[in-house]
């Protein structure tokens, strides 16, 4: 690990002044920052912490919304009464992620920022554009299971790790964003996040030194809301493929569906096509296969990941039919 300087951040503003400073990053919980700089991915000269700011209160909002300040750990979210009533998706996908000691620690400001967790990002000797533009991409040719099959590109092939996310985009989620003096803005989980195009290195809409004070849920919406993970193993391992749904029927007549994937692309991926398949429609098995097989047109393996195609196909099929069937 290289040297750094540090610095507690007494107020939000006095944080987004230091971090505005070349090569500094803000701190929260450091459960990927401090990994990555161990390994020499990450090497900020100087570390803002943001720990101890007021942003940990969960509140209500005046239209049934909640806010969800950028210091709440992802433990405290998922235990709000709240949440597990009015947003089920949410909680499933913060207990679905890591362990408990992580998400103790963890941030929700820190989990919609985390990196990918691409072993050929983490490999400091390997060619990779989003640690080192210009180098490669190494999982392109290489070894490439975990790799994304939506959304890619010539020069990034990676995935998103977030499960927090994948929930927090099919709630239309917005992020309260706090920037040089003082200016304030609102960005939807949707735009946050960048595809990687040429610039895989440039992840999110973030202007320099701005931080993410708290995340906007709106209203519940209408239906029955799940988050379904496949991973390797049961527990402390990332997604091959996940799903959060929310799903209304009618009668037996799907009226109203959102649909968001994860670990298939550099972000959490909603897929409106998806959806459209789905509106109007009969709450039949037949009717989730068309509407997996139009999220998965665009679809890409790169030979090792080409299975997850139809894996997130059966996934969809698997999370709408147990959604319909409870509702």
């Amino acid at each position: 690990m290289r040297p750094f300087t540090y610095e507690r951040a007494t107020d939000a503003r006095a944080a987004v002044a230091a971090a505005s400073r070349p090569g500094a990053k803000f701190i929260s919980g450091g459960t990927n920052l401090l990994d990555l700089m161990k390994l020499d991915v990450e090497h900020p000269s100087h570390l803002v912490d943001i720990s101890r700011l007021p942003l940990k209160d969960i509140e209500e909002l005046p239209d049934g919304g909640l806010r969800i300040g950028a210091q709440a750990s992802n433990s405290d979210v998922a235990a709000d009464t709240r949440v597990r009533d009015r947003y089920p998706v949410l909680c499933q996908a913060l207990v679905a992620g890591a362990s408990g000691q992580l998400r103790n620690k963890a941030s929700v400001g820190g989990n919609i920022l985390q990196r990918t967790r691409c072993p050929y990002f983490y490999d400091t000797a390997a060619g990779c554009n989003k640690r080192d533009p210009g180098s490669g991409c190494s999982a392109i040719g290489g070894y490439n299971r975990i790799h994304a099959i939506l959304g890619a590109s010539d020069a990034c092939i990676a995935t998103h790790p977030s499960d927090m996310a994948v929930a927090m985009a099919a709630l239309e989620a917005q992020i309260e964003l706090l920037g040089a003096e003082g200016s304030a803005r609102r960005v939807t989980i949707a735009d946050f996040h960048l595809l990687p195009g040429d610039t895989p290195h440039i992840e999110t809409v973030l202007r320099p030194g701005e931080m993410i004070t708290g995340v906007v849920l709106p209203p519940p919406p209408q239906g029955r809301q799940l988050y379904r993970k496949v991973r390797d193993r049961a527990s402390y391992e990332f997604a091959l493929v996940s799903v959060a749904v929310i799903v209304s029927t009618d009668g037996g007549t799907i009226n109203a569906a959102r649909v968001v994937f994860g670990g298939v692309a550099h972000k959490p991926w909603r897929s409106v096509e998806a959806e459209a398949a789905l509106l109007g429609e009969p709450a039949t098995m037949s009717t989730y296969r068309v509407a997996a097989e139009a999220a998965m047109r665009g679809a890409a393996g790169q030979g090792d990941n080409d299975f997850k195609i139809e894996l997130a196909k059966r996934t969809l099929c698997s999370t709408l039919l147990q959604a319909t069937e409870a509702s």
